[in-house]
């Protein structure tokens, strides 16, 4: 099977944060599984990503893709040539892979950026009402496709993934947590969704609770002067670090040298950190919103911005080691499910079912949309 990846989300782990991570490691899991996958992302690079988005599908028109058998555009990529096939072009299958439903994400931004979530909004609908069939991650995401978007075919879910293989390789050398600090570590882009000022608030009440509190924080975004703003405000300078632009290698250490992993994020489409505190056995802390109650199936869940419960939480982590350990252990065996080998097959399944199913109901030598 060909397959082409299309996608503008930036192809770094900076910019692009979960996404660009799930779809770097799909498209090697399935390369594994002997698929050729190409992916087609913008050659040049703009100041306002929106803008980017928008030319490099208006490009795509002009791209050939008869080689192909399937096209995955991720979220709104894709939008301009789902649907469309050319004369004499041979059978294609285009298939809308949503990670974070653009609609649902933009409820939580203002001004201009809300604007432009907007347009991109826009356009994922045309896309996953135009694409032959739809993938998403979580039942959360598939439920808002339909709710947002007004599809009426449910979405097929196969949930994001984690490489255990070489998350365990870039963990091996990594030490364990120190004695005298307690390490709560969250990893995200620096969005308003995430809640990083409920987590900040959070640190604030608990820094007289637990001795050694140390609250590190990896990531950037749009919102980093907000928060460090805040975190002056609360005089946390002793207690918060911030990482920014990390190595694969130093994020894997992060995880390690952490206690616990807390993320208060009031919309995830999935949220593939959960897996890589999963990964390395750490409980997790989160909100019970999104997709987080699907993933976070082993830790402990706050109401959505409440920082008294989340520091709550929080403490009856650090009180209870024992509740950590077996909520550690309970999410790594957890997370096997969600191995690349696993859902890459799972994946593939997906795509194998469809076109059988098209070529059962196209007659003989009649191309597919």
């Amino acid at each position: 099977m060909r397959i082409r990846f299309i996608s503008s989300t930036p192809m770094n782990v900076f910019q692009g944060s979960g996404t660009y991570v799930g779809i770097e490691t799909l498209a090697r899991s399935l390369r594994s599984l002997g698929v050729q996958v190409d992916i087609v992302a913008p050659r040049l690079e703009f100041p306002i990503l929106t803008v980017q988005r928008l030319l490099f599908n208006q490009w795509l028109r002009f791209r050939r893709r008869n080689h192909y058998d399937v096209t995955v555009g991720f979220d709104m990529d894709g939008y301009t040539i789902a649907g469309h096939t050319s004369a004499g072009a041979a059978p294609h299958t285009h298939v809308a892979a949503i990670k974070g439903v653009i609609a649902d994400e933009m409820r939580f931004e203002s001004g201009l950026t809300k604007m432009t979530l907007r347009l991109q909004a826009a356009c994922e609908a045309e896309h996953v009402r135009r694409a032959d069939f739809v993938i998403t991650t979580s039942a959360y995401a598939a439920g808002k496709i339909r709710q947002l978007y007004g599809v009426s075919q449910p979405p097929r879910i196969v949930p994001e993934l984690i490489d255990l293989a070489a998350w365990e390789n870039l963990a091996q050398n990594s030490a364990p947590p120190p004695l005298d600090k307690f390490i709560v570590l969250s990893v995200c882009r620096f969005y308003p969704r995430k809640r990083l000022p409920v987590l900040l608030a959070a640190a604030d009440r608990l820094r007289s609770r637990i001795p050694g509190l140390e609250l590190r924080i990896v990531g950037g975004g749009p919102d980093e002067a907000h928060l460090r703003a805040i975190s002056r405000e609360y005089n946390l300078d002793g207690v918060v670090v911030w990482r920014r632009n990390i190595s694969a290698v130093e994020l894997a250490r992060e995880y390690s040298q952490c206690h616990i992993f807390c993320l208060p994020s009031v919309q995830e489409g999935f949220g593939i950190v959960f897996l890589e505190a999963m990964a390395n056995r750490k409980p997790i802390v989160a909100a019970r919103a999104g997709a987080a109650p699907e993933v976070v199936r082993h830790g402990l869940l706050a109401e959505p911005d409440n920082h008294l419960e989340l520091a709550r939480a929080i403490e009856q982590l650090y009180r209870e080691p024992l509740l950590r350990e077996s909520l550690g252990n309970a999410g790594r065996e957890f997370v096997r499910r969600f191995d690349a080998p696993v859902v890459g097959k799972m994946f593939l399944r997906e795509l194998q079912d469809f076109l059988a199913v098209e070529r059962r109901a196209s007659p003989p030598g009649q191309a597919r949309r």
